[in-house]
């Protein structure tokens, strides 16, 4: 028989566990309740006041939530779900958070019945397993070379953001850019490295309709010397350099003591041969063009300008990366090095433009260039940097669909259909298991049910008609259209979903409810200070050794 005071132990270690779960839960639900409105192409907005008095109006669900300074530690990691979401696949930022607080509300009802957290947590995984089978079986490939396909796709998932009253502009700019710079990746697949080589550049003024991709790049740099130097070449020979061409300085304070006179001539004469050899070395190739990204004297420009070259310097080391892939150039470290293959001849031409007060140059009509610059122009810095965040939204959407060319149908259909599947095997199972595995297929509905509520409709109606149709196994693309709120055929309506996006927004919420409702203690690693005493106050205070011995270090 167990000593009773073993069973009260018990007892009150279980309820300080499902007192930490409820707190968990809490916390989930209300980060998912702040971004629950802007899921849908009737989405609300969210205006976003920064730490330096900025403002963001924006409905996007990473951009909203990496905003929060929320304490609650639960919640830090329910916004971090976000942000992983965003790096790995660009999209599904808002889908993930609802998700996941919805798998976690379902399980608080078995907490309360003393089920083990981690009986829940395996029959999640189960449900995550039948999940991302169902969505194999739903899914539906594509031919990445049909671009009105591949241009329906980016255009649905940018259905719910903002720019999707400018129709089909930013779709474009996405594909464009993304099939620019994709590489052959092996069996069939494009690898598009988006953070690297595709620059967005935002400049205020202009209309929307004006913002295009360069077939190359542009970079906010004027020539050296505008009067000397030429701001127009056509079929330009570019060098790129990552050393300085100016005279060495001593890495440390360097004296020099002269005896003579002549002798500060002789070493004024040497820095300008050192300098004189350095141009002499790069004017042997002919370039047209040259860009350093370290600095580059005042002789150094009088030299390649007297040679008719054009130069520009101080660049960053991404831009100079850039303009490498664009035209072909390799980037040199030492002049004498330089090679006639080094040389970039695949520029059609190179312009300095004035564009407001600041100069651009373009470096452009590139043959097959595997780097560009997306230029965004608008009326305001704020609708600009929502159209960003829009854009790298649909970028990584279209190099999802490049990687992975696999559509699943959008509209709150798949979720639907999971939902349904999962409720049918559920049926059949025996173990404790089954009622956690049947919560988890009721939490998938979260997803048409909000697009439902955003879209102002009757919710209890919709959903009943939806589940009743999903539930005879009709057809697997029967959703909700988010802007009229009508159940349609989501085919038909060419509402669609890349594949991996689903998978990982499924993935991700599953793993972080299931590492949430593992957690029955927080244990807090950091001191609190306590207020001085008033007669306390004007003593200072020493520290000994033995005090500092004694003191934990706490990472921060």
């Amino acid at each position: 028989m167990q000593s009773p005071v073993v069973v009260l132990n018990d007892s009150l270690k279980r309820e300080s566990g499902n007192k930490v779960h409820h707190a968990n839960i809490q916390a989930s639900k209300a980060v998912a309740d702040i971004v629950r409105t802007t899921l849908g192409p009737r989405s609300m907005l969210k205006m976003i006041l920064d730490a330096l008095g900025g403002i963001a109006v924006t409905n996007d669900g990473n951009a909203i939530l990496r905003e929060l300074d929320i304490a609650h530690p639960a919640a830090k990691s329910m916004i971090e779900l976000s942000r992983t979401q965003d790096e790995e696949v660009g999209d599904g930022t808002t889908s993930v958070i609802i998700l996941a607080g919805e798998m976690l509300h379902v399980a608080e009802a078995f907490i309360d019945k003393n089920y083990h957290p981690t009986v829940i947590c395996q029959a999640y995984n189960k449900a995550l397993e039948d999940a991302l089978a169902v969505l194999d079986k739903i899914s539906m490939s594509i031919n990445v070379n049909d671009r009105s396909m591949m241009l329906g796709t980016v255009k649905s998932c940018l259905g719910t953001k903002f720019t999707s009253q400018f129709g089909d502009l930013i779709a474009d700019l996405a594909l464009d850019a993304t099939t620019m710079v994709g590489v052959d990746g092996g069996k069939g697949s494009r690898d598009v490295d988006i953070k690297k080589y595709i620059k967005v550049e935002k400049v205020p003024g202009g209309q929307l309709e004006d913002s295009q991709v360069l077939k190359g790049v542009m970079i906010n740099k004027d020539v050296i010397a505008p009067g000397k130097m030429r701001r127009k070449i056509v079929n330009p020979r570019i060098v790129l350099l990552d050393c300085p061409l100016e005279y060495k300085k001593g890495e440390n304070q360097t004296n020099a003591e002269l005896v003579r006179e002549e002798d500060w001539l002789v070493l004024l004469k040497m820095e300008e041969e050192y300098i004189e050899n350095l141009c002499a070395q790069i004017l042997k190739f002919k370039p047209d063009l040259v860009i350093t990204e370290k600095g580059l004297s005042d002789l150094a420009c009088h030299y390649l300008s007297k040679g008719g070259v054009s130069a520009i310097r101080r660049l960053r080391k991404t831009d100079n990366n850039r303009i490498a892939k664009a035209c072909g150039a390799v980037i040199v470290n030492r002049p004498d090095e330089l090679q006639e293959s080094d040389v970039g001849t695949k520029a059609g031409l190179f312009e300095v433009k004035k564009i407001g007060d600041e100069f651009f140059a373009y470096i452009v009509e590139c043959q097959d260039p595997k780097a560009c610059t997306v230029l965004l122009r608008g009326p305001s810095k704020d609708l600009l940097n929502e159209v960003e965040r829009n854009l790298q939204d649909a970028m990584s959407v279209a190099r999802n669909i490049l990687k992975h060319p696999k559509l699943v149908p959008g509209g709150g259909a798949t979720e639907l259909t999971v939902s349904a599947t999962l409720k049918q095997k559920s049926s059949s199972m025996e173990s404790i298991e089954k009622w956690p595995y049947e919560a988890a297929a009721v939490a998938f509905e979260a997803i048409p049910r909000t697009l439902a509520q955003n879209c102002g409709i009757n919710v209890i109606r919709t959903m009943t008609a939806l589940q009743g149709k999903h539930a005879k196994c009709d057809n697997a693309w029967i959703g909700i259209d988010g802007n009229s709120g009508e159940i349609a055929d989501m085919k038909e309506q060419k509402i669609w979903d890349a594949y991996n996006v689903k998978a990982q927004t499924f993935k991700t919420a599953i793993e972080a409810a299931c590492m949430l409702l593992r957690i029955d203690d927080i244990v807090s690693g950091i001191k609190k200070r306590q207020a001085p005493q008033a007669n306390e106050s004007s003593k200072p205070t020493i520290e000994r050794e033995g005090d500092a011995d004694n003191e934990r270090m706490i990472p921060e």
